[in-house]
């Protein structure tokens, strides 16, 4: 902060003024001028400085002055704060993988990045579809602009249109307050929509509205609100059932598909799991200031693991490893059990016989779920981050399981 007069010797007060901005912009500069000088500090706050008072300027008058400009500076802080949390950056090279359908999948990422096209991102859970969608912000005309993510999963229904497009005071109850959307907060740069299959009848229809014409309005509302903003949405289920199903619009099906890139699971991507795995410890080590390795072994057991939590699994099971681990070699001991108790099943993989009657997804999701609630000592917040899904979706899936006491 700096109280700067306009009549100095050698240098005066607004040469002063662009030095200091020039050193740092940061710094709130407050004039003081004589009354024959006003004009000349006119100019100053066309170059840079907050305010200026007029000679001689009572204490308290001044005092509130420079509470302003501190105020003002502390919001200019909080703003590039929020302004970094939601412009990503370039993550590419969290990207590890040599196989072929993960490199072609890299390949068709710097194709799509630079349009305004709609992507749907799909994959199983763990896969990355979050940190893919940041990747497609990263690389695209936006990148300066906001980054916004909504999880459409986390929120109840009636919360989530209020989210996504803001409402007006007195909308509902305990609206005491008007409040943007999501959407206007992304105004000019990129929206995701996590968990999109989660949505109701009733936002789809709004989505898609949002998709057509770039307009919606608040909850409430009667005035259109334009907006600029690409959107990228994800989901872990087969919209294509959905739709089948009537459980999703077959219009915003086609809407939301303009573009669709598949993330292929790790269990089908040959070598990607050694390469992984020694990217994690060496990004570990430099977290907890150790120079530990995975040895043959354990190597080994983390190949003849399927992966059903994918990429996330991956990296959860080699940061326990790390901290269990004493020494420099990371051993098959020190992995999770659920990722050692799959090499002494390894005969899955191996041949069936003609008349062996193979479990079905839905109960082979039954019992995962009962093991991650049997983990979690039924605590349904930790089984949901095992199982790596929403709380929501979990409640979704016991329900549907019948598992709901």
């Amino acid at each position: 902060m700096v109280l700067l007069d306009l009549r100095l010797p050698g240098m005066d007060g607004l040469e002063t003024l662009k030095a200091v901005r020039a050193r740092n912009a940061a710094t709130e500069v407050i004039m003081l001028t004589g009354h024959g000088s006003i004009d000349t500090a006119i100019e100053s706050i066309r170059v840079g400085a907050f305010d200026y008072v007029i000679k001689p300027c009572p204490l308290d008058e001044l005092q509130i002055r420079i509470q302003r400009a501190l105020e003002r500076r502390s919001l200019r802080q909080r703003a590039s704060l929020l302004e970094r949390g939601l412009t990503p950056p370039d993550l590419g090279g969290s990207f590890i993988g040599e196989s072929p359908e993960f490199q072609r999948l890299l390949q068709l990422i710097d194709r799509v990045a630079p349009s305004d096209s709609t992507v749907f991102i799909s994959g199983e859970t763990g896969t990355g579809k979050e940190l893919l969608a940041k990747l497609i912000h990263a690389r695209s005309s936006r990148k300066s602009r906001p980054f916004v993510i909504v999880d459409c999963a986390a929120l109840q229904e009636n919360l989530l249109q209020s989210e996504l497009f803001g409402h007006e005071r007195g909308a509902f109850t305990g609206a005491d307050r008007a409040k943007p959307g999501l959407f206007e907060v992304a105004n000019g740069g990129t929206i995701f929509l996590d968990e999109i299959g989660e949505i109701s009848q009733a936002t789809q229809i709004n989505l898609l509205r949002v998709l057509d014409t770039s307009v919606f309005r608040h909850v409430g509302g009667t005035s259109e609100i334009r907006v600029d903003v690409r959107v990228l949405a994800a989901t872990n289920r087969d919209l294509r059932s959905m739709v089948r199903k009537g459980l999703f619009r077959e219009d915003l099906y086609y809407r939301m598909t303009t573009i669709s890139l598949e993330i292929p699971p790790l269990r089908g991507r040959g070598g990607d799991v050694e390469l992984l795995a020694r990217h994690f410890v060496g990004v570990l080590n430099e977290r907890f200031a150790s120079s530990k390795n995975i040895g043959k072994e354990a190597m080994e057991t983390l190949r003849r693991h399927n992966w059903p939590g994918n990429v996330r699994e991956l990296k959860h099971a080699v940061e326990a490893a790390m901290v269990v681990c004493e020494g420099p070699e990371i051993l098959p001991e020190h992995l999770p059990a659920a990722v050692r108790g799959t090499v002494q099943a390894a005969v899955a993989n191996g041949p069936i016989a003609e008349d062996a009657a193979l479990p079905t997804l839905d109960e082979l999701e039954l019992v995962h779920i009962r093991r991650a609630l049997q983990a979690s000592n039924g605590h349904r917040g930790n089984a949901a981050r095992i199982l790596g899904i929403s709380e929501r979706n979990l409640y979704r899936k016991l329900k549907e399981h019948r598992l709901l006491s």
